[in-house]
């Protein structure tokens, strides 16, 4: 996303001068990426000479997509040389590397924005300006659920993330996105919160739930060849050059068993939070749903605001083994009429073309529901099952297009913002460890 949005949809006002990674496989990958897309190569460097790239490149801005537990060695990095820092989502995974980071923003006084891209979905900015504009009044109390489907919740089982100490788990890697969320609809920050998780599903679990098939990575082992939960690298030769290609150099592996043994992160989590307006948050993330979606009500001292967004109506058998991200970026839509007057998208696959085309289908609904009056439905017009809604886009346009339009929404990220927006997850974290309710200014304090 952040390749070909810098290199091709803003290069007249954005260049990418230089690839950083622990492994030059991926990096000269991405230069043939860039090459298909008709953009001069980038220069390419190993992690030891990120500081000598930062001057010998001239570089302005490093964009950090790496795996989170690394992140902050190339925040603070950049930012004590004199560098301005976009960073993916998560910020960091833990409140001391969230401390390191802020302190190297107010000793460096150079900026750091975090890339949370839902802020830029259609449907997420018209909830926010309904609650601003006080349709529903005073919230009162939101509940949240996330729905993450078997193939979707089933890929953050089969990578680094599975590994607490990589990504702090799902509370932190996934849900940082929605905590954000409601801080900013809310314009508020959690104050206390009380948590349970649990691994019901994936790991180990597997086997008493019937699903596990014995292997350790899908490449190369019959038991998992009609695995519905197997990755398949050779056969998609995108991930084939990312990462079976390049296990010679550094040894990682992309198609682990969902099932296998080391699992250290939760797929079934509930949270309560409280938040400094007085106001309630009950959410739970669920990572095995058969359906891919969310559903958040907000209650207010005039009435109920309702979002409701299916991704997918379920997982089609035979593209379960798929990747969000490679599915969503070659599928054909169509926009349909809904009798409910909501948007329905369906979908087709990669992998599946004419009549195998994948059955599933998907819709958003933001309705109001205010005090003794008929409930209405809101339209929302440029939604798109494209990039998180049309999302990806609108982000990068913003960030890379050198907009200098006003934000009356506040959709731009700063590191205060990412900080923020770990606080629910981190002392969830500590609440499934303790089993009590945790302040969340004892976990990481931010005036």
């Amino acid at each position: 996303m952040f390749v070909k949005a810098l290199a091709v949809n803003h290069a007249a006002t954005a260049e990418l001068v230089a690839l950083c990674d622990v492994n030059p496989v991926r990096l000269n990958a991405h230069n043939r990426l860039l090459a298909s897309l008709g953009a001069a190569p980038a220069a390419t460097y190993p992690v030891e000479s990120f500081g000598a790239m930062l001057d010998k490149e001239s570089v302005d801005v490093v964009l950090v997509t790496s795996v989170d537990r690394t992140h902050d060695d190339y925040i603070v990095g950049a930012l004590e040389a004199g560098r301005d820092v976009i960073s993916e989502k998560p910020m960091t995974i833990d409140a001391r590397r969230c401390r390191r980071i802020l302190n190297a923003v107010a000793r460096t006084g150079r900026h750091v924005t975090v890339t949370f891209n839902y802020r830029y979905n259609p449907v997420h900015e018209a909830v926010r300006r309904l609650l601003a504009a006080g349709e529903i009044g005073e919230i009162g109390s939101v509940h949240f659920e996330w729905q993450l489907d078997l193939r979707h919740g089933a890929d953050y089982f089969r990578r680094w993330h599975r590994e607490k100490a990589n990504s702090g788990g799902l509370m932190v890697h996934k849900s940082s996105h929605h905590f954000d969320l409601v801080n900013w609809w809310l314009g508020a920050r959690p104050v206390e919160v009380f948590g349970m998780g649990r691994l019901f599903f994936y790991g180990e679990q597997g086997a008493r739930h019937g699903y596990d098939r014995g292997y350790s990575r899908a490449h190369g082992d019959p038991a998992a060849v009609d695995d519905p939960f197997a990755l398949h690298l050779a056969g998609r030769p995108r991930l084939r050059e990312l990462y079976l290609d390049a296990e010679s150099e550094d040894g990682y592996l992309r198609d682990r068993n969902v099932f296998a043994p080391g699992v250290t992160i939760e797929d079934d989590m509930a949270v309560l939070v409280r938040y400094d307006t007085g106001a309630t948050m009950t959410y739970h993330l669920s990572a095995y749903s058969p359906w891919e979606g969310y559903r958040v009500m907000f209650n207010g001292s005039r009435g109920r605001l309702e979002l409701e967004v299916v991704e997918s109506d379920h997982v089609d058998l035979a593209a379960a083994g798929e990747v969000k991200g490679d599915r969503a970026a070659t599928r054909d839509r169509a926009l349909l009429s809904d009798p409910s007057g909501s948007a329905s998208v369906s979908s087709g696959s990669a992998a599946l073309h004419g009549v195998e085309a994948a059955s599933e289908r998907g819709w958003v609904k933001l309705s109001v529901r205010p005090f003794w009056a008929p409930p209405y439905d809101v339209d929302v017009p440029g939604y798109t099952r494209e990039g998180h809604g049309g999302a990806d886009a609108r982000m990068t346009d913003t960030i890379f297009g050198g907009s200098t339009e006003p934000d009356p929404l506040g959709r731009g990220a700063t590191a205060r913002d990412g900080a923020l927006s770990l606080l629910t997850g981190l002392a969830a974290n500590e609440s499934f460890d303790t089993g009590r309710p945790v302040r969340v200014a004892d976990v990481l304090d931010i005036p």
